[in-house]
């Protein structure tokens, strides 16, 4: 009681200041940035009206509340999101990820569980950080073939990772500091696998959890243009391809009456000199001089070109750019697709593609025409444009950029599209590893290494800045900066110290399984407020005084704040894992709210029931 009296009245707006911003996060009912923002603007006007003075030095300055902008944890974040951003837009994950989704196809449900499976044992030992940075586009590529929504995959990534860092001693920052604050209090020790055992049952209850509950809690949200995306999905585009001197079709025919070389694209049509040749294609292998008139998707077009752009060499060839200091010219690094419509009205209605010369006038090559009255068997550049056609447009970043102010056609934005080169993969990939091994050999601290692989990133040509820049997320800038804020005052104001205090005092009148699962779910609740890495250090020593007073072995209540500080599931500021997922999920902070809250507590009442036990308390 003396303590409450004692403690400083900014300790208690500080408590009131993080309540009401944890309730305005919940509600939804204004922007993320907004109340961040307005959480730290509190607490600036109040300790700048207020300040806490202690022998003669101001504890929260606002350099102090403000140092959150400038974390390492910070920029390691945002480097990790550009270093993914990059891995994705130069193809790295290509080969894997399509190794992965042949083998979806034929079991599903074990392709997702041994990838689940296999994230949790490669986090035990290395850093979960950049495992999922590395699974976040597969998870997305496996969501989009399956027809599942992303966010469905994006938060159990998160969580699974999670689960497997609570089972070493290395599995996790927090399981080493709070081992270093172990070791500076008492001089203990803590064996490499000493947390498994319970570290696997905690797992086993939090994935039993997911899969029971996880379909009725994960909200089952897309991207926002999803549906614009999978109503196109299915819709054909006629193509034209050029069989020129040197072609890899040339010689090729029909096996069982398809071209293997053409995956999932329908041959319409082959233009011989004055000959139209038409299907079946009995006794027949293409020659140069052929033009191949093909019905196609978007996804069959994009993966011929991924996969052997040779084919499409016509028309690669003409999307080049100039180098401005030689003037020579080059193949583009940066060749997007994009589809666009035929405006009503437009100069363009009743012209052939060989008579607007739309390469000439955009630099821009049209890849494929869809008309959704009737598919067209003639040559794509004799076909007379109509109102409401679709075209399939592959350019520069820039030509296509360019697009946005021609009034003759309506670009769809959410179409725009990318296509990695291959080389910029292989470099993306000795990027990502080498950030990887530093991390995990000690070399460099993850922000340093994160922030120089980003830098790499773009200096190598993998992406670009615009690329880069889109990959940053504000929300999770103001979300970083704001939790810290909150967190250094709960600290220095004594309001954390005060509450693991006064709880080790009053549950330890009842006993040693009552204090165990106390400090659990006070760990578990401040780890979402505070960070997993604050509450371990904070609380290490605050358990050990504890264990000291109640009598019981120190050492039982150090591997609770462990597993509780570990227990970052309830808010995305809580791990940096939960934030690298929260924008391809299209999460709201509620959402982990929602999912994690019920998810602690279902992790602390297993605790609770097995930890007496398991320590040999009871």
């Amino acid at each position: 009681m003396e303590s409450l009296l004692a403690a400083p009245w900014q300790m208690w707006a500080t408590l009131a200041i993080i309540g009401v911003t944890i309730v305005m996060y919940t509600l939804d009912r204004f922007s993320l940035e907004l109340v961040s923002a307005g959480a730290i603007v509190a607490l600036l006007i109040l300790f700048l009206a207020s300040p806490m003075i202690r022998d003669g030095e101001n504890l929260l300055t606002t350099e102090t509340l403000l140092s959150g902008f400038a974390s390492p944890a910070l920029f390691a974040i945002l480097g990790l999101l550009i270093i993914g951003q990059g891995m994705f837009q130069s193809g790295a994950l290509e080969h894997p990820t399509d190794f992965l989704l042949r083998a979806f196809d034929k079991r599903p449900r074990v392709i997702i569980g041994a990838i689940f499976i296999f994230i949790m044992v490669i986090s035990a030992f290395l850093n979960n950080t950049p495992v999922v940075v590395m699974f976040i586009p597969i998870m997305s590529a496996l969501a989009q073939q399956s027809k599942i929504p992303v966010a469905r995959f994006m938060m159990p990534l998160s969580f699974l990772s999670i689960f497997g860092g609570m089972t070493t001693i290395i599995g996790s920052s927090t399981n080493l500091l709070a081992l270093q604050s172990y070791r500076a209090t008492t001089g203990g020790e803590i064996g490499f696998f000493e947390l498994t055992p319970m570290g696997l049952i905690l797992a086993a209850t939090g994935v039993v959890y997911l899969l029971v509950f996880g379909r009725w809690l994960i909200p089952a949200r897309d991207n926002p243009n999803q549906q614009a995306i999978n109503e196109r999905e299915g819709k054909h585009f006629i193509a034209q391809i050029e069989i020129t001197r040197g072609h890899p079709l040339i010689g090729i025919g029909p096996v069982a009456g398809l071209f293997v070389d053409l995956p999932d694209i329908t041959v319409r049509m082959v233009q011989r000199r004055e000959k139209a040749i038409l299907p079946p294609f009995d006794d027949f292998a293409f020659k140069t001089g052929d033009v191949v008139i093909v019905a196609a998707t978007r996804t069959s077009l994009t993966s011929l070109l991924k996969s052997n752009p040779d084919i499409l060499e016509g028309l690669m060839a003409e999307t080049s750019i100039a180098d401005e200091e030689d003037g020579s010219v080059q193949r583009s690094t940066q060749l997007t697709m994009v589809e666009a419509i035929v405006a009503p009205g437009s100069r363009l209605i009743g012209r052939s593609i060989a008579q607007i010369g739309f390469h000439a006038q955009t630099d821009c090559v049209i890849l494929g025409i869809e008309r959704r009255s009737r598919m067209i068997r003639t040559q794509m550049n004799t076909i007379r444009l109509e109102a409401g056609d679709v075209l399939l447009i592959l350019g520069d970043i820039n030509d296509i950029r360019n697009l946005r102010s021609d009034r003759d056609i309506l670009m769809l934005e959410w179409s725009m599209q990318g296509l990695p080169d291959p080389r910029n993969a292989r470099v993306a990939a000795l990027i990502f590893a080498g950030v990887v091994a530093s991390v995990t050999s000690g070399i460099a601290p993850i922000a340093v290494a994160a922030i120089t692989g980003a830098t790499a990133m773009v200096a190598l040509g993998c992406l670009n800045v615009r690329q880069a820049a889109r990959a940053i997320d504000k929300r999770i800038y103001l979300l970083i900066g704001a939790s810290l804020a909150m967190g250094a005052a709960l600290e220095r104001t004594g309001g954390a110290a005060l509450i693991g205090e006064g709880l080790a005092v009053t549950a330890g009148q009842f006993g040693p399984t009552v204090l165990i699962s106390s400090f659990f779910i006070l760990c578990a609740t401040l780890t979402n407020v505070l960070s997993n890495n604050a509450t371990a250090v904070l609380f290490t020593p605050i358990a050990v005084s504890a264990a000291r007073l109640v009598g019981i072995d120190e050492h039982i209540l150090v591997l609770t704040v462990i597993f509780g500080s570990n227990c970052s599931f309830a808010t995305p500021v809580a791990y940096q894992t939960n934030l690298l997922v929260m924008t391809p999920g299209h999460y709201k902070f509620s959402d982990f709210m929602r999912v994690g809250g019920p998810l602690i507590i279902v992790i602390w009442i297993v605790y609770t029931a097995v930890a007496p036990y398991y320590f040999g308390l009871i």
